[in-house]
């Protein structure tokens, strides 16, 4: 499951299956209950399920380093850090306005006129500068592994195919992970029980 953060109206989202945000600020996070090797605790009102991916997420991380040489030695001797970076992938199935609003980090959602059946709604994207940071969350579907990135900002390539069936338009999303003030991490993994822990 994952959840984001931004200035969004709350919304419950399903504790186990789909992706899910919530909003900046930040919200609130789960209590994490484990109960018979599982998560038994629903994540907090704050955070809004986004629906379903077209085939899963990729949650990525790397380490970038650069070798220390001397003269007198063929290998290197010492290894460092020079850089990090990693984010989370996927595309969304769910074609709304609010997921669209999402995706492209913020931006200005109105209805127009009219309400329900009639109602017309437009959306427009951020001026640059004024895009919203948000939080990314994942469950597993066994509830056995909770993941939440704690500010990330989305960068990839916004591109919309509309084919016919049984093709269906996605919104693709790849959020890209950033230190926030607090905590200093980028992103933290929990488990439930012994199982995932390993040997």
């Amino acid at each position: 499951m994952t959840r984001w953060p931004t200035a969004l109206p709350p919304r419950p989202c399903s504790p186990r299956p789909g992706i899910c945000s919530g909003r900046r600020s930040p919200p609130p996070l789960p209590t994490n209950t484990v109960a018979g090797s599982v998560f038994t605790d629903s994540w907090p009102v704050a955070w809004v399920n986004l629906g379903a991916t077209d085939d899963g997420s990729t949650i990525s991380y790397e380490s970038k380093v650069e070798a220390i040489n001397v003269a007198e030695f063929f290998d290197p001797i010492q290894w460092v850090t020079t850089g990090r970076e990693g984010g989370i992938a996927f595309a969304l199935t769910s074609w709304t306005l609010n997921n669209l609003k999402r995706v492209l980090n913020g931006g200005s959602l109105t209805v127009v006129s009219g309400t329900g059946a009639t109602a017309l709604n437009k959306y427009e994207p951020p001026a640059p500068g004024s895009e919203v940071r948000c939080m990314i969350g994942w469950e597993s579907l066994d509830a056995t592994v909770r993941f939440i990135a704690y500010q990330c900002f989305q960068g990839g390539k916004l591109e919309i195919a509309n084919k016919p069936a049984p093709n269906r338009a996605l919104l693709p999303a790849e959020f890209k992970f950033e230190i926030p003030t607090s905590p200093t991490v980028p992103f933290s993994v929990w488990s439930a029980g012994a199982a995932r822990v390993g040997s």
